[in-house]
């Protein structure tokens, strides 16, 4: 397999609709916002999705959630002593980490399992995804229409559960990210490993649902994949994100679909670029 030799950079851009895309647990599960009142969704959650991807896509990772598990092994400290003894030097441990596992090899992990404290630094970098424009969050109270518990006596229904559900209006959220090729180097991620990356942002709400973002709900629009000529790229990876600009259309007063929005290319300055070598590829999602 190739190691990638070529600094990649990419912007991507996803909708929300009726649908609460990464809640807080300390604001009682309320889809996470800024002081300004845009959507946030953390980095954290999105590579939780490209790690479902990988694994839909026949790639073993190492961090799969309870709900995936497929190896049986329901920690990540049974997974690892299953493939490594407590005598292996941590070089070792490295080498086959980035080999077995294709989510180490691209975000790293911190493996502190058999009295270990071993740090693997990966390539991938993404940021966490913002909303373009301030988002409408709605509240919706339940109840529960069956007993959970058996009723008392004298009574055909044990009390009504009370709960509440959160989630966006609508909403257009940016995500950017990175490939770092001297990181590629360590971990051995590979020019295929990218292409993986790559499927899974355009596929990134594939096989997602749940109660809080039922089927359709989340949607992937467009990737804007930057491959630069060698390792160190022709400029920043701030100044390549920057080259996708996103303007609210005139008269619009409350954005109900990702059309309200003029996304674009600073022309300019993306010729510049590419008069060294910097290649666009604008990937549809689904």
């Amino acid at each position: 397999m190739t190691i990638l030799n070529n600094k990649i950079d990419f912007v991507g851009f996803f909708t929300v609709n009726n649908a609460n895309p990464n809640g807080d647990p300390l604001m009682g599960n309320m889809p996470r916002t800024d002081y300004d009142g845009n959507g946030e969704v953390s980095d954290v959650s999105i590579k939780r999705k490209i790690r479902n991807r990988m694994q839909d896509l026949d790639h073993k990772i190492f961090v799969q959630a309870q709900e995936r598990i497929m190896d049986g092994h329901r920690s990540l400290e049974a997974r690892f002593d299953a493939q490594f003894d407590k005598k292996m030097y941590d070089e070792l441990v490295y080498k086959e980490s980035c080999e077995k596992w294709i989510d180490v090899r691209s975000f790293g992990q911190v493996m502190t399992f058999q009295n270990r404290s071993l740090g693997i630094r990966g390539p991938v970098s993404i940021s966490l995804a913002k909303s373009l424009s301030p988002v409408d969050i709605i509240s919706m109270q339940i109840t529960r229409s069956t007993n959970g518990m058996k009723a008392e006596e004298g009574k055909s229904r044990s009390s009504d559960t009370m709960g509440t559900k959160h989630f966006v209006e609508f909403g257009v959220y940016k995500f950017t990210g990175s490939i770092n090729c001297y990181f590629s180097e360590k971990t051995g991620f590979t020019e295929k490993d990218a292409t993986v990356i790559k499927e899974a942002l355009r596929t990134l709400f594939v096989n997602d649902m749940s109660s809080a973002r039922p089927e359709g709900s989340m949607e992937m629009k467009d990737v804007y994949w930057f491959e630069h000529p060698n390792k160190l790229g022709v400029v920043s990876s701030a100044k390549i994100h920057k080259l996708v600009k996103a303007e609210l259309k005139e008269g619009i007063d409350r954005v109900k679909s990702y059309e309200d929005y003029i996304i674009s290319i600073d022309e300019e300055r993306f010729e510049s670029y590419k008069n060294s070598g910097l290649n666009l590829e604008i990937v549809e999602g689904i």
